[in-house]
């Protein structure tokens, strides 16, 4: 792993070298237009970094363990782990987004599960009242704000009064 492979895999798919030194690799399993939203709310996060380092680094580091960078590794998630992702993707769309713009929790679910994305469902509302209660975010439903532990049906998802 030493050499100079510029931007190549590791033969396990989780590592990239890059002048020979090792970077975890962005999760394979997360669909190409999510994956792309988030590289993209990286890309922006970094810009602010000289500017405004204290607003730049909380967006840098929930893009970077959206994509599975950071945090656990993405090949070994725990239900901690996965929940801390599946807060940090949240956050991470809804500020790539336009600030009145929502998401789908399934969008979360996607980007954290793979295909097995269906599975994350429950968990993804669960973390989603955490963030609710905190006021990151409000949970609406046809427009209206709603609790998603008593919410039945799809919900969207959207920037909180404590954003």
């Amino acid at each position: 792993m030493g050499s100079r492979d510029d931007g190549t895999l590791t033969a396990d798919g989780r590592y990239l070298i890059v002048a020979g030194r090792r970077w975890r690799a962005t999760d394979p399993t997360i669909p190409e237009p999510l994956r792309q939203e988030l590289v993209d709310e990286l890309m922006a996060a970094r810009r602010l970094v000289r500017g405004d380092p204290g607003a730049a680094r909380p967006r840098v580091r929930d893009a970077k363990v959206a994509l599975g960078e950071r945090g656990e590794p993405w090949w070994e998630p725990t239900p901690e782990g996965r929940r801390v992702r599946l807060a940090a993707t949240i956050r991470a769309l809804l500020r790539h987004r336009h600030a009145d713009s929502s998401i789908c929790p399934s969008e979360a679910a996607r980007v954290v599960g793979g295909a097995s994305w269906r599975d994350l469902m429950g968990v993804v509302r669960e973390v989603a009242a955490e963030l609710a209660g905190e006021g990151t975010i409000v949970v609406r439903q046809r427009g209206a704000d709603v609790d998603v532990a008593t919410a039945t049906g799809p919900v969207r998802l959207a920037r909180g009064a404590g954003w």
